[in-house]
């Protein structure tokens, strides 16, 4: 397993997050403001022009991402 730093997905919490009804349920979603700077870094990695600053911050944003998908399929699943 390799170390990787990341910035804390915690940190988006305040102004990147929302809970936003899908279907009668409440899904955890990105902020719209979330989503575009999301967008706007996987589009630097792939142009291979994302600084190490950016990384890090790519890094977090992905693992919370990855919270809300087990987070929403256990809403999901519960919900059935």
């Amino acid at each position: 397993m390799k170390a990787q730093l990341m910035i804390q997905p915690s940190s988006f919490i305040d102004a990147g997050i929302q809970i936003k009804p899908v279907r009668g349920l409440f899904l955890f979603k990105f902020s719209e403001d979330l989503q575009e700077r999301l967008e706007s870094l996987n589009k630097k990695q792939r142009e291979s022009k994302l600084s190490p600053d950016e990384a890090v911050e790519l890094t977090g944003i992905l693992e919370l991402d990855r919270i809300f998908i087990l987070l929403n399929a256990k809403v999901i699943a519960e919900s059935a």
